[in-house]
């Protein structure tokens, strides 16, 4: 027999990224769906350990699906990462009377839920929020199409600039462990080059691309650079040896940062929240847990937290093809 869910708490945890508060409206309001009562938890798993929580129902999440950020606030929570946090956090739940949670954030949110599943047998969801889309189990994450809509956005602009003083112009962009938003930004917006932490283009390999460009007649080039790219110690490394070793390119550097997680969702994003969101409830309901909400060939589907966790986000190998194409 199912054990019957009265009461979800829903929180966002880790890095903030647009579509967590289109998530909280969808889990807010498929719960006032089934007539189960729905609690906002504040700054993630701190918020829970304090007890940090606020009714919710359908009414009190309007007008927030274009809005960036997170309205319930995010942490990083050293003390969840002891027993004893996390069980200061069960305690919490228990008198709130909460019977589960979902959770949106990226992978060491979807581990700390793992292991407090684990440790209490507590039911929980979770919802992939991180614009790196670094996560396996789905093809999309919330936040990451629109953090390639804002950088497309920037690098045109840069490119104007670029275009008009003859300049090369390395762009750095977010993506420690994967390349996902350098690849599809720098194919989108037309660059020459695309560093990347999967592939290794050595930097004679990019020195002889940037001659060859200005060779063909190009007269400003753009270079995008995940932040995890393995060719140089950072981008400004990789400016002052193109400074060195190739003086026909006045070499410009500009770090996108953490405008690349702000701003109003896109549509692909709030869509995208709203069908998670509704996933996520409805399968707390039937009992299941311990599982992430994943996008695959467009159809929800859930992956087990421990391979969402482990799992290897892989790039689409193609693009970069498409990319050397494009370059010429």
């Amino acid at each position: 027999m199912l054990h019957t869910i009265k009461k979800i708490g829903v929180m966002t945890s880790g890095g903030d990224s647009p579509g967590m508060n289109a998530a909280v409206r969808s889990v807010v309001r498929t719960c006032a769906f089934h007539n189960i009562e729905c609690f906002g938890i504040y700054r993630g798993y701190e918020g829970m350990i304090d007890g940090d929580f606020v009714k919710m129902d359908a009414r009190s999440v309007k007008g927030i699906i274009d809005k960036g950020g997170t309205i319930l606030k995010s942490a990083r929570s050293k003390e969840f990462r002891t027993k004893e946090g996390r069980q200061k956090a069960y305690k919490e739940l228990t008198k709130a009377g909460i019977d589960a949670f979902v959770v949106i954030g990226g992978d060491g949110s979807f581990t700390g839920a793992m292991i407090f599943n684990q440790e209490f047998n507590f039911p929980v969801m979770g919802i992939p929020g991180t614009i790196d889309n670094d996560i396996f189990g789905t093809t999309h994450t919330l936040g990451y199409d629109t953090a390639l809509n804002t950088v497309v956005d920037v690098i045109d602009k840069i490119r104007d600039t670029a275009s008009s003083h003859n300049r090369l112009f390395f762009i750095e962009v977010m993506g420690r462990d994967v390349g996902h938003i350098a690849l599809n930004v720098g194919v989108g917006a037309g660059a020459e080059e695309i560093l990347i932490p999967e592939e290794d283009l050595g930097l004679d390999r990019l020195l002889e691309s940037l001659r060859r460009s200005k060779q063909s007649g190009k007269s400003s080039s753009i270079v995008v650079v995940a932040e995890g790219d393995k060719i140089g110690k950072n981008v400004f490394e990789l400016k002052d040896y193109v400074d060195q070793n190739l003086s026909e390119y006045e070499v410009r550097v500009s770090v996108l940062g953490h405008m690349q997680r702000g701003g109003s969702p896109s549509c692909f994003d709030r869509v995208l929240a709203s069908r998670m969101g509704v996933k996520a409830v409805e399968s707390l309901i039937v009992g299941k847990s311990n599982f992430m909400v994943g996008l695959k060939n467009d159809i929800m589907e859930l992956t087990p937290f421990d391979q969402a966790v482990k799992g290897q986000s892989k790039i689409n190998m193609e693009l970069l093809r498409v990319s050397d194409i494009m370059s010429i």
